[in-house]
């Protein structure tokens, strides 16, 4: 019987047939026996595997595009900052390449219009061939080239003094900027009718004349006051005050240093610590008293969360004794985590109309206390020494969320938890759910992984995921609008106990994970702000209701390539956003140092910051808030102190930075 096979293979190269010149053309190959095509189950496992292999390649090549395109986004944004800060370009907050470019070829005199048409502004057309021309050949500047440019060729063709290439490595640059970099560092080789050769050699005079200007001469920049905070544990839980003496020794140092004035904390836990609405100022009038003998002046935080300790039990200052009893039979008046987990740093927001203190509700028992301080130091506002009151809204004493509780576990550079699972809370997210139509939307996100998890970890944070579908940005709506409601009602009664005086909000400085598209750590804090979405104008709407100042938590250190890479963070990213949707919105912008005792390069970061002397409209801060430990203790980073005051004084420190 003749064999199937041998007939196909027979009637395939047959000279007749249609594909024999295709079969001719590769007789060598045809020549070995071909294997025969898997069947049944053998088909069926081949097939398998095949596809196996295919899906690994395809998540690893997933994996890769990921890693360009985060390391694509890190070049991106910091060509911005260093366009933003040396170059005053003024770029939007969502800026991407195209912007970037734009911004560039105007600098350099060219016209972009809004679809992207670039064009030089009504160009010689005899000179357009010698342009191209020029642009080829390189020629050496002669020494008296510059004397034949005029003083108005030098201000009108002038490129701009801002060196991209020394604030990025060189693979993150474009082929144009590369090209200007290599055409500068020849000295300016090429030459044409419209950007002179005479006239480019004057970009290197201005350069010389740029770097001349001392970088730590601050004279005609505006006068920053600057104020010290005192230390906490200066009186204790009885409101005594410890150490008068040792604070005045503290005070005459600070004088010294021709400081502005001190910030001090009264503490909840410490003025009604012991039995509702029963306040004792004692220890703070004595404080008083001694800061008013050396003329400084005043700043108050009305401070309603809880200081130090790894949990409540070993605290150095609690929530007062009264309320605590009563988190003993009702948990929920803390914020909770989704395991459950109480966190007694601060009372829940979902209290805030809740008579759930003794018959008061938690915006209550704030204003009763706002009320009785402005009532006690009368005479201390009469006479002008309390110059300010800033009001607590938070953990840390910051509008934000416990989402970053130490005692919980939480390390940084971890996404932080969710604080919205106490009953309170909760019962408001049905409330919402229902409004909205979507019942089952009535519950917090079950993929958003732990206080230590990577955003990347997650199938809520990860890019693409479920914080941009339509149920997690309702959640993360009704999150942030939490956050948002408390300001408004807190402030709403402070503005009425200070009348008159300046009320200030402290905004933290979340900034790891800023350049991932979900900004985790942000949205855990209660600010939805990811990148297709302004997370802090609603907040300063309200703080612009109430005209209160904004003091913004300011970053002075400098973080390594490593911990940049491993957290995408990006301090000076998030403190422009910040800084320029506050001052876009008409508010007064103050500043808070994070950590203790920067270096000098720290300190020019923070003064910088502070006043930034590219900004064309000169806006600055109103005041700063240096943190520091005790002046008396032998501190090392005293002269740097110093250098930063006379900086922020608008002093000249150019002189002077030798000797520090």
């Amino acid at each position: 019987m003749k064999n199937t096979n041998d007939d196909v293979s027979a009637q395939d190269l047959d000279p007749q047939s249609d594909h024999s010149s295709d079969y001719l053309a590769h007789s060598h190959q045809l020549s070995q026996p071909q294997p025969r095509r898997p069947r049944g189950f053998a088909a069926a496992a081949a097939g398998v595997n095949s596809a196996g292999k295919g899906k690994k390649e395809r998540e690893k090549e997933k994996e890769r595009t990921k890693l360009r395109e985060r390391h694509r986004r890190a070049i991106t944004s910091r060509m911005l900052a260093g366009l933003r800060q040396y170059g005053n370009f003024p770029l939007p907050a969502r800026a991407d390449m195209n912007d970037v470019l734009a911004a560039l070829a105007r600098e350099a005199g060219w016209v972009v219009d809004a679809d992207g048409t670039t064009y030089r502004q009504c160009p010689p057309p005899s000179h357009m061939g010698s342009f191209a021309a020029a642009r080829s050949v390189e020629t050496q500047l002669s020494a008296g080239s510059l004397r034949a440019c005029s003083v108005k060729e030098t201000l009108e063709n002038q490129p701009p003094v801002l060196r991209i290439d020394e604030c990025l490595s060189p693979a993150s640059i474009d082929s144009v900027v590369l090209a200007e970099r290599d055409s500068k560092s020849r000295k300016f080789a090429s030459a044409s009718p419209i950007d002179s050769v005479d006239c480019l050699e004057a970009d290197q005079l201005m350069q010389v004349m740029h770097t001349g200007v001392h970088e730590n001469d601050f004279t005609g920049t505006p006068y920053v006051p600057v104020y010290i905070k005192l230390p906490v544990g200066i009186i204790n839980k009885f409101c005594q005050l410890i150490d008068p003496e040792g604070i005045r020794q503290e005070l005459i140092h600070i004088k010294s240093l021709n400081i502005d004035g001190v910030v001090v904390d009264c503490w909840w836990g410490i003025v009604e610590g012991w039995s509702p609405q029963k306040y004792v100022w004692s220890g703070y009038r004595e404080l008083f008293n001694i800061i008013r003998e050396f003329k400084l002046n005043l700043q108050v935080v009305m401070a309603f969360h809880e200081c130090g300790g790894s949990d409540s039990s070993d605290a150095l200052i609690s929530l007062p004794q009264w309320v605590l009893d009563i988190g003993k039979d009702n948990q929920d008046i803390f914020f909770t985590d989704r395991e459950g987990r109480r966190n007694t740093e601060c009372l829940s927001w979902g209290i805030d109309k809740e008579r759930v203190l003794k018959g008061r509700t938690g915006i209550e028992v704030y204003f009763d206390m706002m009320r009785s301080f402005r009532t006690e130091f009368d005479d201390l506002f009469a006479e002008g020494l309390i110059s300010s009151v800033e009001i607590g809204l938070g953990a840390s004493g910051e509008l934000k969320y416990p989402s970053f509780s130490e005692r919980m576990g939480w390390r940084y550079p971890g996404i932080g938890e969710f604080q919205c699972y106490d009953k309170y809370l909760q019962h408001s997210l049905r409330r919402a759910a229902k409004l909205r139509g979507h019942s089952f939307w009535a519950r917090g996100p079950d993929n958003a992984g732990h206080y230590n998890s990577m955003p990347h970890e997650t199938g809520f944070f990860c890019e693409r995921g479920d914080y941009d579908n339509y149920y997690g940005r309702f959640f993360l709506h009704w999150y942030s609008q939490t956050l948002v409601d408390h300001a408004d009602n807190v402030l709403s009664l402070a503005s009425l106990a200070f009348e008159e005086t300046q009320i200030i909000v402290k905004v933290p400085a979340v900034y790891w994970w800023y350049k991932t598209p979900s900004h985790a750590a942000e949205l855990t804090a209660g600010y939805h702000n990811p990148t297709n979405q302004d997370g802090y104008s609603p907040v300063f709407e309200v703080l612009k209701k109430h005209a209160v100042t904004m003091k913004f938590v300011c970053l002075g250190f400098h973080l390594s390539s490593q911990e940049a890479n491993e957290s995408l963070v990006d301090p000076e990213g998030l403190s422009w956003q910040v800084l320029n949707s506050a001052w876009d919105r008409g508010l007064i912008a103050a500043g808070e140092n994070a950590l203790l005792c920067y270096d000098r390069e720290g300190h020019k970061r923070l003064v910088e910051m502070a006043k930034p002397r590219n900004d064309p409209d000169r806006r600055h801060f109103s005041f700063f808030v240096y943190q520091q430990p005790s002046l008396l203790q032998g501190n090392p980073c005293l002269s740097e102190l110093d250098f930063f005051i006379k900086c922020m004084h608008a002093i000249l420190a150019g002189e002077m930075t030798g000797d520090l």
